[in-house]
């Protein structure tokens, strides 16, 4: 069961919730997650494309983005590693992001507040380390040095372990192939254990490869 399921939905209700937290009905349920994935596609964009103007980098170091949604009023909450680099201009920079969500929203009727908050520990997030180890992979850097520089952060991030699963055209190979590591407990079918999950897709010159992390947290 531990492998046939997103470990975030397994344990929904226990110890993990949901990044959407609103209510509709049946008709416009539909509508209101396209709002949900115009929202988040544009504040991503936004904030790639600021992280590579002001650092260089290429990524968004983005933990994950919670929408509230209230009579009159869309709460958007972003979880960033390092938020210094949109931050420079600290109210223009989130004036104008609010302003990018507005435009793409559905609701237009609605108020809109945007809040960053800085995650305590980046590489304990599985996102941000996808993008870590994809910046490496683009950088033709071998995978198994990706996985293993990857573990060593999430180590220092006093995590109880980790499991890292890369597939595709690995190193440029004809045949695709799924190679994985793994490091400390990683229990999946233990609902009580708190699991960090993400799903990431990065493009190098040989083909698109996929890259699952999960990481142990705490049990309850």
């Amino acid at each position: 069961m531990g492998k046939k399921i997103n470990p975030l939905g397994f344990r929904l209700g226990t110890n993990q919730n949901h990044h959407s937290v609103w209510f509709a009905q049946s008709k416009s349920y539909s509508r209101g997650l396209q709002e949900d994935e115009k929202i988040r596609d544009c504040i991503n964009n936004y904030v790639e494309k600021n992280m590579r103007i002001s650092s260089g980098f290429e990524g968004k170091g983005i933990s994950h983005i919670e929408i509230k949604k209230k009579i009159d009023l869309i709460q958007v909450i972003i979880y960033m590693g390092s938020p210094n680099s949109l931050m420079e201009g600290r109210t223009r920079g989130i004036d104008e992001l609010q302003t990018n969500v507005q435009k793409e929203s559905l609701s237009m009727n609605k108020r809109f507040n945007v809040a960053i908050i800085r995650v305590a520990n980046p590489y304990a997030q599985p996102t941000i380390l996808a993008e870590h180890i994809a910046l490496q992979l683009k950088n033709r850097v071998s995978f198994r040095r990706a996985m293993k520089s990857a573990i060593e952060l999430t180590e220092q991030a006093d995590t109880k372990g980790i499991q890292i699963k890369i597939a595709g055209r690995i190193d440029g190979k004809e045949i695709a192939r799924v190679e994985w590591i793994r490091e400390g407990r990683v229990p999946l079918q233990t609902i009580r254990a708190k699991i960090d999950y993400c799903s990431y897709i990065v493009r190098t010159i040989y083909g698109v490869l996929g890259i699952k992390i999960w990481i142990f947290v705490d049990e309850k």
